[in-house]
């Protein structure tokens, strides 16, 4: 049976079956019909085999061939990934534009780097160093902000260099040659390959105590992620996921973004891949995709490749994050991803979970966000990097209680969740400070008091505990009216109002509003909570007219804090200053 050729037996959308397919092994990449296009097999069973198609079907039909390549899908790691804008298994977008035009020729194929590209590659090791996986051979500079880490690739152990040499190097051409203690001759080139499946290999995970600073005022203060950390945001249509997970990453201080558009409209991701080449890094001041990897993946693309697309990022970013670097994922959206399982689950017939979703929704979720994390990596040379996830969900409806939400909750310990309320009433970014959490606090707790301020936490509860005051008030309200409220509920409301739209409420279009560094939230957050500590004061005497406050001038500068310079701390001690004295002439 194994000598017959393996042939298609049935096609079924992106799902293939075919026969006499005893030698080929899960997860093993093969070539499908006259035109090869590209597969995986996801099953094994009395020599069939079913195979997921990551190119369109349609015409392909029973007897056409099916060639085994005999290795598993895998990504090519080196110089050159970039600045590049892939497909969901790393076909550069920009060559096959090349070969096909604009509309994609089925079963095109093109390598994931550039295999002509001269590096210049500068050796960190000698001839006759002692080696294992993960030490730095040597360094490419790939762009001006990240100097790539050519790696002895994971397996080689205890080796010795025997041939090292500087120069003009392509990533095919052999750059050292290793002989490991077994006796055996291992020629090292600069490109590597990677199973997308598999996580790569660590020294060991450490407890991640750095914050992933984003300049959004409503995360970094009050929802803070650490590098390291797994995020999700949910939210229904229009509520800004999409928007929010391009301001991260166009504004958070990772070193590498890994951007991954997976099963979005078409138009949000031309957006996105029209805009990035031109905007600049707020950090280094260098054009952000010096520093990004985009994987565009979008809905008119094949079902099957939003599975693999995940898989090509997250390992993109795991080979940065063993150099050393932190890196920062964005999945847009992970609800087409387990859509595509689910259809690929319906499509082999198994036996559906929860709402259609395949029975291992939950541990597929949780394999991907356990994939993140800061860590001690490969190499006697002591590298901590770290790999952020956040990932954004689409629920149907804003229903938080479906399946995928639910799963992604379970991973991960920062959620910003979206409301369409406040999307609907112009309120950016649209997140809930009601029902949005972070459970990384105590992790960066020491960190933010050494870094920014001894207070800073005491300030912190102060604002969430007025907020959370201020939505308990607004039902009194509806009931009774504002004049039935008591001095110092009114004083909440007034300040809580302060907090939501002088410091939540952020215009992502506005060069000086879009990103805000810590310390200069941290003061803003002070100067309104001070606004209430001093009026606290008052709120005790009898002839206190509380309307005079709403007249203070002092009440608009407050409103323009963030119109003042980041550094210029003196300025917002003046205005705290200045509310003391107003309010003591009460």
């Amino acid at each position: 049976m194994s000598e017959k050729t393996p042939v298609i037996v049935k096609v079924s959308g992106p799902l293939v079956v075919a026969e006499n397919m005893r030698d080929a092994k899960m997860y093993e990449v093969v070539r499908v019909g006259a035109e090869k296009l590209v597969g995986e097999v996801i099953r094994l069973e009395d020599g069939n085999a079913s195979i997921q198609v990551y190119e369109e079907t349609a015409g392909v039909g029973p007897g056409e061939p099916v060639i085994l390549t005999g290795k598993t899908l895998s990504v090519e790691l080196g110089p050159g990934l970039l600045e590049s804008i892939y497909d969901g298994i790393q076909r550069p977008l920009a060559v096959l534009e090349e070969e096909s035009g604009h509309y994609m020729r089925r079963g095109i194929d093109a390598p994931g780097l550039d295999q002509t590209k001269k590096w210049d590659f500068v050796p960190v090791a000698s001839k006759g160093d002692k080696i294992s996986e993960g030490d730095t051979l040597g360094t490419v500079q790939e762009t001006t902000l990240i100097l790539h880490k050519v790696m002895v690739p994971v397996g080689i152990i205890n080796a010795t260099v025997e041939k090292i040499e500087a120069g003009h190097f392509n990533v095919t051409e052999t750059i050292a040659v290793l002989k490991d203690e077994l006796g055996k001759i291992h020629e090292v080139s600069m490109r590597q390959y990677w199973p997308i499946r598999n996580a790569r290999k660590a020294k060991a995970k450490r407890i991640p105590d750095e914050p992933l600073k984003t300049g959004c005022r409503s995360i970094d203060m009050f929802f803070p992620l650490v590098k390291g950390g797994a995020a999700c945001i949910p939210g229904p249509f229009g509520s800004g996921k999409t928007v929010t997970q391009q301001g991260l990453a166009k504004y958070c201080d990772a070193q590498v973004i890994i951007y991954i558009g997976c099963g979005e409209r078409g138009n949000e991701m031309t957006e996105v891949l029209n805009e990035f080449p031109h905007l600049i890094d707020p950090n280094t001041k260098e054009p952000l995709m010096k520093r990004t990897v985009m994987i565009a993946n979008t809905s008119n693309m094949p079902v099957a490749a939003r599975e693999a697309s995940v898989y090509t990022g997250i390992t993109i970013a795991e080979y940065y994050r063993d150099m050393g670097y932190h890196v920062a994922l964005m999945a847009d959206s992970t609800s087409r991803w387990a859509e595509a399982m689910r259809e690929m689950s319906g499509r082999l017939e198994e036996m559906p979970g929860e709402e259609g979703y395949p029975a291992y929704l939950g541990s597929k979720t949780a394999e991907f966000y356990e994939r993140a994390g800061s860590v001690e990596c490969l190499g006697s040379e002591g590298r901590l990097g770290s790999l952020t996830v956040i990932g954004a969900v689409s629920p149907p409806g804003g229903d938080l209680s479906e399946p995928v939400s639910q799963n992604t909750l379970r991973v991960t310990k920062t959620y910003w969740g979206l409301d369409a309320k406040l999307a609907y009433q112009r309120h950016f970014p649209a997140i809930n400070w009601l029902k949005s959490y972070s459970l990384y606090i105590p992790n960066i707790e020491k960190y933010q008091k050494e870094n920014v301020a001894a207070d800073y936490w005491t300030v912190r509860e102060t604002a969430m505990s007025l907020l959370q005051e201020e939505s308990k008030l607004e039902e009194i309200v509806k009931l009774v009216g504002p004049d039935a409220l008591s001095i110092r509920e009114k004083l909440v409301l007034l300040v809580s109002k302060s907090i939501r739209e002088d410091y939540l409420y952020q215009d992502a279009f506005s060069p000086s509003d879009a990103y805000i560094i810590p310390q200069k939230q941290y003061q803003m957050v002070k100067t309104i909570v001070s606004f209430y500590h001093e009026g606290m004061k008052l709120v005790d005497r009898e002839e206190f007219d509380f309307t005079k406050v709403l007249e203070l001038p002092v009440i608009e500068k407050i409103a323009k804090l963030k119109e003042l310079p980041a550094d210029d701390i003196l300025a917002f001690e003046n205005i705290r200053d200045e509310i003391a004295k107003n309010l003591a002439t009460f």
